[in-house]
């Protein structure tokens, strides 16, 4: 993989992020048909949308979200991308979508969760449920998260997929889990082909643990290092290998773990603070459990990440450094209690 030195701006860095695979079109070719995103609107929405039509650009790739934020669909269209604006709550505007072979579930709702949990659980599993219903017919591979998992020891690979998926704490990550067996309902009951990406941490440069930690470095924040290991990927790569899923399906759906290699916050923050010449603030101990997955499946199945930690971490030093475009969008990787 030919990749830049440094990324210049956000022109660059979306199209860093949805350059496909030589790999993504023989899998799209195993799985044929039109393509929709629901939820394009998202943050990794665009990219991924973008990367499909650009790894098959004869065929037709509709994007579905409400398109609230200013100028998203028009670059979307120029990108070659159909945009239809729906509201997904609703089983009239989701009749009215039209049919398509392939859909790439990634609507859903984290951030906010507290003191709004009935909306975070219409979005997270009465949303899924209705998808389900309207497209009994398709490939759905359906975005989920590692906080369905319950912590596991540091010390070792992470959860497996067949971990049971219990949650620890918090509505948002019990939502998570009814928006997969949901999926997992309609699947069984319909004969629908799909999986359930259960993403860890995707880097931007945007936002995303590295750009977390790093305004943190920058800013002399105190860092607490308790949730002291994070399981994180390149975003475009997170993007191809998800495409790549549809050419993967199973009946009925399954999971599957998608994220790279486990990072330490600390050495992440001590790294960050040598590029930007800033002594990291460290407060806390790391805790022995973390929300970590065993990714070998999506490895056996696409190769490790090419994307190496160090040049993330390269990359994330210089776009912060400049002061690069950010998305005001914390992850709240450290949060322990699963309240968001």
């Amino acid at each position: 993989m030919d990749l830049p030195p440094r990324i210049a701006d956000t022109e660059a860095l979306e199209e860093l992020m949805s350059r496909p695979s030589p790999e993504l079109s023989a899998a799209l070719a195993r799985a044929p048909g039109d393509l929709m995103v629901l939820g394009v609107g998202g943050k990794m929405g665009p990219t991924l949308a973008r990367m499909a039509k650009r790894a098959d650009p004869g065929r037709r790739v509709i994007g579905v979200a409400r398109f609230s934020e200013p100028g998203l669909q028009q670059r979307l269209e120029s990108w070659g991308v159909e945009c239809i604006a729906a509201d997904l709550l609703s089983r009239e505007a989701l009749a009215r979508l039209p049919d398509a072979a392939n859909v790439v579930f990634m609507a859903g709702r984290k951030f906010g969760s507290s003191g709004s949990e009935w909306l975070t659980w219409a979005m997270n599993a009465h949303v899924p449920a209705l998808v389900a219903e309207r497209f009994a017919h398709s490939r759905i591979v359906a975005f989920s998260t590692a906080c369905v998992y319950p912590f596991v020891a540091t010390a070792g690979e992470g959860a497996r997929e067949d971990v049971p998926p219990t949650a620890p704490s918090g509505e948002y990550a019990n939502s998570c889990v009814a928006r997969e067996r949901l999926f997992q309902h309609f699947s069984h009951e319909q004969q629908t082909p799909g999986r359930l990406l259960r993403l860890s941490y995707a880097i931007d440069m945007r936002y995303g643990v590295l750009h977390d930690v790093a305004q943190k470095v920058l800013r002399r924040e105190p860092i607490d290092l308790a949730m002291g290991h994070a399981n994180i990927i390149w975003q475009g790569e997170a993007n191809d290998w998800a495409l790549r899923t549809l050419g993967h399906c199973t009946t009925p759906t399954t999971p599957l773990n998608l994220s790279g290699p486990k990072v330490g916050i600390r050495a992440v923050a001590q790294a960050l603070g040598e590029r930007l010449g800033v002594a990291p603030v460290l407060t806390g101990k790391e805790a022995p459990t973390a929300w970590l997955v065993d990714c070998s499946e999506a490895f056996r199945l696409f190769g490790r990440p090419q994307v190496r930690l160090e040049q993330m971490l390269d990359w994330t030093a210089d776009w912060v450094q400049r002061g690069g475009a950010s998305l005001g969008k914390p992850t709240h990787y450290e949060a322990r209690d699963g309240k968001y």
